[in-house]
C-alpha cells in the first residue's frame, strides 16, 4: 500500500527529521538516504521499519543537524608539534630566506592537526535513541495513512466477493436444470427424427447419452470449492494480521474454478454469470496488488 509519514525530533543537541514514502511492491525493498556519518545505523533502521511494513518499496530520507553546545574538534598536539619541528628545521637550513613565521592558522589546515573528538558510547546511544524516536513517529503517521487506504481496499474486496457469491448462487440454481433441459431437447429432436424415419430407439441409449452429457458438464465440485475459497477469503479479510500472500493464492484458485465452470457448463445463463465472476475476481486481483 502507498503512504507517507514525516517527523521531527530535537533532543540531545540534535535536530533529526525523517520522511518516509511507501509504494506498492510484492516484496520488501528499502532505500535509505542519510548523511554518510550515520550509515552505520542502516541495519537498525531496516529492523524498525520491518516491524511495521512487510511488503512494498520504502524510501526513507533522514536529516541530522547538530546543535553546537560544545567544541566537537580538538588540536592533535603531536601532529602539530611534528609539523612545527619540521618548520624549524627548514628555517634553519634556509636561514635568512624569511624571518617572518607563518600564522598558526596555516598549521591548523594541515592534515591531522585538527580532528573530531571521539564520541563516547553513551553519546552514540543517545544519537540512535533520537533517530529511532523520530523514525517511529514517522512510521506511525505512515501507518495511519496506510490503514485508511487498507479499509478502502478491504471494502472493495468484500464488494467483489459478494458479487461472486451472487453470481455463484445463480450458477448453482441453474446447474440442475441444464441436464433436464438437455434431456428434453434431445428427446424432442429424436422424436422428430424417428417420426420421419419410422425408427425406434432404446431408452437405455437415451439414458447413456444423457449420462455422458451430465458427466461432461457436472460443476458441483467446482461450485463447492469456489464456495470454500470465498468463505476462507472473507475470513482472511477479517483478520488483523497481514494476509496479502494468502489472499493472492486464494484469488488464483478462485479464478481457476471460475474458468473451469465456464468451460464445462453448456448454458448461456451460466456463461453470463461466469463473465461477471471473472470480472469480479480480476478486480480482486488488482486490489490485492495494493494490499499487504
Amino acid at each position: 500500500m502507498t503512504g507517507f509519514g514525516d517527523a521531527r525530533v530535537q533532543e540531545h543537541s540534535m535536530n533529526v527529521t525523517v520522511e518516509i514514502r511507501a509504494v506498492n511492491n510484492r516484496y520488501f525493498k528499502l532505500s535509505l538516504k542519510s548523511p554518510d556519518s550515520y550509515a552505520r545505523y542502516e541495519g537498525d533502521i531496516e529492523r524498525v521499519v520491518r516491524e511495521v511494513i512487510r511488503r512494498g518499496t520504502v524510501q526513507i530520507a533522514i536529516g541530522v543537524q547538530r546543535l553546537q553546545t560544545e567544541a566537537r574538534y580538538e588540536l592533535a598536539e603531536p601532529a602539530f608539534q611534528e609539523y612545527w619541528n619540521q618548520y624549524q628545521q627548514l628555517t634553519t637550513k634556509l636561514q635568512g630566506v624569511s624571518d617572518v613565521p607563518p600564522p598558526l592558522s596555516a598549521f591548523f589546515q594541515l592534515p591531522g592537526v585538527v580532528q573530531e573528538k571521539p564520541q563516547a558510547e553513551e553519546s552514540n546511544n543517545e544519537e540512535w535513541d533520537v533517530i529511532e524516536k523520530c523514525l517511529r513517529l514517522a512510521l506511525a503517521k505512515l501507518q495511519t495513512f496506510r490503514e485508511k487506504e487498507g479499509e478502502s481496499i478491504r471494502s472493495d474486496l468484500r464488494n467483489s466477493c459478494q458479487l461472486v457469491h451472487r453470481e455463484l448462487e445463480t450458477v448453482e440454481q441453474r446447474a440442475p436444470l441444464v441436464v433436464s433441459e438437455y434431456r428434453s431437447r434431445m428427446l424432442s429432436r429424436l422424436e422428430e427424427l424417428l417420426n420421419d424415419q419410422g425408427v425406434t430407439i432404446e431408452a437405455s441409449d437415451i439414458i447413456r447419452e444423457v449420462g455422458i452429457f451430465t458427466d461432461r458438464c457436472d460443476i458441483n465440485e467446482e461450485i463447492s470449492r469456489l464456495k470454500s475459497h470465498l468463505s476462507q477469503f472473507e475470513s482472511f479479510l477479517s483478520s488483523e494480521e497481514s494476509m496479502g500472500r494468502k489472499l493472492e493464492f486464494l484469488c488464483q484458485e478462485m479464478f481457476r474454478e471460475v474458468n473451469t465452470i465456464g468451460s464445462k457448463a453448456n448454458d448461456i445463463t451460466i456463461s453470463h454469470a461466469v463473465v461477471e465472476m471473472k470480472a469480479a475476481v480480476e478486480r480482486i486481483r488488482e486490489n490485492l496488488q495494493n494490499a499487504e
